[in-house]
């Protein structure tokens, strides 16, 4: 949650900040921010709201300066409000603080600086640790010795950048398991929350790690460890292309990012199989077939979207490589002390690589012995950096909160490491083995025809948009799909939306079908597909609205359904990366017949960065 941005150079830090801020709004839109020192005083600008309430409240007025920072917040303590808003400033405007986070015992500390004579003025955590920074700078007038005497006394989880009316010629920043990293510029430097931010400015960066204070001017980076010793952090240079968190001439960049999905499938294929065909993994998963027949079981662990495409990879994991395979939410697989050991092979799987609790849980199972391969979209994200094994999707940025891209390619993910563990298990033939290729191969293709769907399933948005509770349904992996068709409705539309297994309906949900209801009916699996035609009839049977999702061929669905809509034949452990789109499609267009923020909606962040 939450987004920073900080400048320092010779130019004026005002639109650099707000144009990055912008690219990080998907991180939190309920207030934003900026602090610029200029001329011994801080220039202090937020409004509640998205960045263009604080545009507007700057209008035309020019902050001045050449160092800054700025914020856009995700509430966690405090309701969204201009008091509440980042950056926040000490009691005299010394010092003004951005935070992304949590301060677990800032009650605690906020009770110690109360009997000091500090007055506060909001609800938040962050004001806490403004006056805490300050307390220490006023003794000292040391900004990076504050933030080290401040950060000593506060537990949690946080990034944070300081800058000191007094100080214009540098800033201070530190992070402790929440993103931040370093832009290297001419003449110039950065901190952002995520690389977009400076994709328009820099692409070459410094990931910093936990407990790293970094000291920055416009000619020099300092960096200093937990330690206090001043070290280097290897440069890296980010290949995403500035276009790419860009809408391109989409509405949305939710739309943008499902169109993209062809694109992003075939070059994650395509830098993971060789010329004949085999799964070549990235440099960055070094398991090997010794390393995998001392593996008994595996275990994938996720949240939300993420957690959807682990349902998916059990499936196909224990089909082609033969071993047991279990999938728990992030959330609550620490706390059941689950059985892990050397012998597990743990899989965490994250977009951003920084969810808080998937980054517990992989934590927890490395303490336990486990060996953890990693799936996800960034580059030196935490859980990247945490990991025995590292297998990035290439999806490239994904900007609208609401998952699509990113999904499809942690499927591909998945499936591609089916067929590894299967070679290394002697678990499958090397016909089985190629077919699967081939059709994996061809998916892409009939993605776009998939794609051509969209005017169909607008015009059925448009006529059903009104309808407050919809059902998914679906056998065997369709299952799977129809969790995260769900969670792309409920994200987006704000309409009650529920998955359910098919053969479910009849222990309980089937008493909440009537007229008004719509049931998206998954039917892609073949061996299933007589079994799911009986689960349609029992919920036509009480009058409900039936949209059918099958593979071509199959139109006896028809007879049973109000509208169906076919995806091209392929394997039945491959439908997920076809039948997903429609639903995905659907979402989109009953969110925009709706009127709702479509890439940022209510109550929600791209990257959850607290427990």
């Amino acid at each position: 949650m939450c987004g920073i941005v900080g400048y320092i150079g010779t130019k004026e830090p005002q639109d650099i900040i707000i144009n990055g801020l912008k690219k990080l709004e998907y991180r939190g839109y309920d207030s934003a921010g900026i602090a610029v020192v200029n001329h011994g005083k801080i220039e202090l600008r937020k409004h509640v709201g998205a960045i263009s309430n604080l545009e507007k409240l700057i209008g035309e007025e020019r902050l001045g300066g050449h160092v800054g920072i700025g914020h856009t917040r995700w509430a966690t303590h405090g309701a969204p409000s201009d008091l509440n808003s980042h950056p926040h400033m000490d009691m005299d405007g010394t010092i003004a603080v951005v935070h992304n986070g949590t301060v677990e015992n800032y009650v605690e500390l906020k009770a110690e600086l109360e009997k000091e004579g500090v007055v506060f003025r909001t609800e938040t955590d962050t004001e806490v640790a403004t006056m805490l920074i300050s307390k220490y700078y006023h003794r000292n007038h040391d900004l990076k010795k504050a933030l080290d005497q401040a950060i000593s006394e506060m537990r949690g989880t946080y990034a944070i950048a300081v800058v000191a009316k007094d100080q214009p010629d540098q800033f201070v920043a530190y992070r402790k398991n929440a993103p931040l990293i370093v832009g290297l510029g001419n003449n110039c430097n950065f901190v952002a929350s995520d690389f977009s931010a400076l994709l328009a400015y820099t692409k070459d960066v410094y990931l910093l790690e936990n407990g790293d204070t970094v000291v920055l001017t416009k000619d020099a980076v300092n960096i200093y460890d937990e330690e206090d010793r001043l070290i280097e952090r290897p440069m890296m240079h980010v290949d995403w292309d500035v276009s790419a968190a860009e809408k391109g001439g989409y509405d949305h960049f939710m739309l943008k990012e499902i169109y993209e999905q062809p694109t992003a499938i075939r070059e994650t294929l395509s830098r993971n199989l060789d010329d004949n065909g085999r799964v070549h993994l990235q440099e960055t998963v070094q398991l090997t077939k010794e390393d995998f027949e001392k593996i008994n079981k595996i275990v994938i662990v996720a949240c939300g979207t993420a957690y959807h495409a682990g349902l998916v990879g059990r499936y196909v994991i224990e089909k082609l490589a033969r071993i047991p395979v279990e999938v728990d939410i992030a959330s609550e697989f620490r706390y059941r002390d689950p059985f892990v050991d050397e012998h597990t092979l743990f899989i965490a799987i994250s977009q951003s690589g920084e969810t808080a609790d998937t980054l517990e849980a992989m934590r927890e199972a490395k303490r336990k012995g486990a060996r953890v391969l990693s799936v996800v979209n960034v580059v030196g994200s935490t859980v990247a950096r945490e990991s025995d094994d590292v297998f990035y999707t290439q999806a490239g940025p994904e900007i609208a909160v609401a998952s699509t891209k990113a999904y499809t390619t942690q499927l591909v993910c998945m499936y591609l490491l089916a067929l590894f563990f299967a070679d290394l298990n002697v678990a499958i033939s090397a016909e089985e083995y190629d077919n699967f290729v081939q059709d994996l191969e061809a998916i892409s293709g009939k993605l776009e025809d998939v794609l051509k769907m969209a005017p169909e399933i607008e015009a059925l948005a448009n006529r059903l948009y009104d309808r407050d509770q919809v059902f998914y349904i679906g056998r065997g992996v369709d299952s799977s799909v129809a969790y995260e068709g769900s969670l792309k409705l409920k994200e987006i539309s704000y309409i009650n939306s529920f998955a359910i297994a098919a053969g479910e309906l009849k222990h309980g949900t089937i008493a909440l079908m009537e007229p008004r209801t719509i049931v998206w009916a998954l039917a892609t699996q073949e061996r299933l597909f007589d079994k799911m035609v009986s689960n349609i009839q029992e919920v036509k049977a009480r009058n409900a609205h039936i949209i059918s999702l099958a593979q071509e061929g199959n139109s006896e669905i028809e007879a049973h359904s109000d509208e169906v809509f076919y995806i091209p034949r392929t394997k039945d452990e491959l439908t997920p990366l076809l039948s997903v789109v429609p639903l995905q499609l659907y979402a989109y267009y009953v969110a925009k017949a709706k009127g709702c923020e479509i890439d940022k909606p209510r109550n929600l962040a791209k990257s959850v960065t607290v427990e």
